[in-house]
């Protein structure tokens, strides 16, 4: 064990304020704490006021505090923090402690599973019903059942397997965490002399902390810090933001998978049901006029057939456009379709990730704000105001956000370009292959543009406000 490190000064355990933050185990002890508390907390109280009407907290911390607003903000900037104080992960490492501990079969350790829950568990149930889970009844319950199904294989299988497999943001908050500008690791120098391995012997996840600067790559860590205390060779370091796509490392198809579900489920499709949904011509586009044919055909009330339709276009497009433009590219290159199609696609982690910070900050000021506050304010029963939201939609400042999106699609450029250097082959054949293979980038630049064209061409839909409000409540 090492008790004392020379540290570098872009590792932020070196730094006063933010070294306490992610290196005081007290600290972070009472951080995760307090969120389990928070978490339960809000279980109860949606089981015990369950209507909108009388209940604003449990919702407000769930889908406005957590998601998206703490999940997004920090993967895309110091990583997967949340993930080191989730209250399933925290709960976990001490009921793994008494379990089983026996080791997952090769059918249920697969990070595909996760990825599909959230596809299908959260984002195909809230475009055909909106409403699903949106009341604090239904919140409460959907965590309920999330809680009951990590307890039981964090009893059942050791080695912390439900979050690198089973949970529904698991692989999400792994392969997008590389975006940020952060990595865990450990002085090189120092480990050479070492023969106890704290470190790993403190890793819940079974991991080895000083194999990540050689690797390049952080694997499963939840930067959940308790190698960190247990020895003191562990850094955390401030690097170029998404420094590791710019390496060769061990890819993994999940995460790549997930980068190109997410983009189709949550990015495109918003654009499509919400945003053009908001335009006066809103009812001539392909997925409108799809949910009137649906919604006659079937006829059962208080689904969103112009959802469901604008999902399952998003995803045939989005993962047509990536298929025919990964084709395209490794015909190019002269390489087989799969390793270009793994190897290329980590270049679309920004679209959403990046992109996405846009829609936070933009609806922060417009609802997350003021749902939190007046949440607190009535679940904790303070004595204060009511507070207002910060902005009104028709606000011009509120357009500074959209700049997210370009700072996106140029970043995503950016790895493609260095991405495709990956590969031997000449310099006209890797610029096709990098055209082609960032089509989806390509679409993603015209879709907002085209957003912008749409409302200055025909304007508004009428009582737009209001359609906007019910579909995000």
């Amino acid at each position: 064990m090492v008790d004392y490190q020379k540290r570098d000064k872009n590792d932020i355990y070196n730094m006063p304020v933010l070294g306490f933050i992610f290196k005081n185990k007290i600290f972070i002890r009472a951080l995760q704490t307090s969120v389990l508390a928070l978490f339960v907390y809000a279980i109860v109280f949606g089981i015990i006021y369950p209507s909108k009407e009388e209940n604003i907290f449990t919702t407000a911390l769930f889908w406005s505090l957590f998601w998206p607003l703490f999940i997004v903000v920090t993967l895309s900037t110091f990583g997967r923090i949340f993930c080191g104080i989730c209250p399933h992960g925290f709960i976990g490492k001490y009921i793994t402690k008494f379990g089983l501990k026996k080791k997952m079969p090769k059918a249920l350790a697969n990070p595909f599973i996760g990825i599909s829950l959230l596809l299908i568990g959260f984002w195909v149930v809230y475009y055909i019903y909106p409403a699903a889970y949106k009341t604090p009844l239904a919140t409460a319950i959907f965590f309920i059942v999330l809680t009951l199904l990590a307890v039981v294989f964090f009893y059942i299988y050791d080695d912390m397997s439900y979050c690198k497999s089973i949970c529904p943001i698991g692989t999400v908050m792994r392969g997008f965490s590389k975006i940020s500008f952060t990595k865990l690791g450990t002085y090189s120098d120092t480990c050479k002399s070492c023969t106890t391995f704290e470190c790993a012997d403190a890793c819940t996840y079974n991991l080895k902390p000083f194999t990540f600067n050689k690797r390049g790559d952080m694997t499963d860590c939840t930067l959940c810090m308790d190698c960190s205390s247990a020895c003191e060779a562990v850094s955390f370091k401030l690097v170029k933001p998404s420094e590791s796509l710019f390496k060769n490392f061990q890819i993994k198809k999940a995460e790549v998978w997930a980068f190109i579900l997410i983009t189709a489920a949550i990015t495109v499709t918003m654009s499509f049901h919400h945003a053009l949904g908001r335009v006066a011509i809103a009812d001539e586009f392909i997925w409108s006029k799809t949910g009137v044919f649906l919604e006659e055909k079937i006829g059962i009330i208080g689904l969103d057939y112009v959802g469901i339709s604008a999902l399952f276009l998003a995803l045939l497009i989005t993962i047509s456009l990536v298929y025919f433009g990964m084709f395209m590219a490794s015909k190019f290159l002269k390489e087989e379709f799969s390793k270009v199609f793994y190897t290329l696609g980590y270049a679309f982690a920004p679209i959403f990730i990046i992109g996405g910070l846009s829609h936070t900050y933009e609806f922060f000021f417009l609802h997350h704000y003021s749902d939190i506050a007046n949440g607190f304010i009535q679940g904790f029963v303070i004595s204060a105001d009511e507070v207002m939201p910060l902005a009104a939609r028709q606000d011009p400042w509120l357009r500074i956000f959209g700049v997210m999106n370009y700072i996106a699609i140029i970043w995503a450029f950016v790895i493609m370009a260095k991405r495709v250097n990956f590969f031997t082959a000449s310099k006209t054949a890797k610029a096709l292959a990098f055209v082609f293979a960032s089509s989806l980038i390509i679409f993603y630049l015209w879709l907002n543009v085209y957003k912008v064209y749409a409302f200055k061409t025909y304007g508004a839909k009428k009582h737009s406000h209001a359609y906007v409000v019910k579909t995000h409540n």
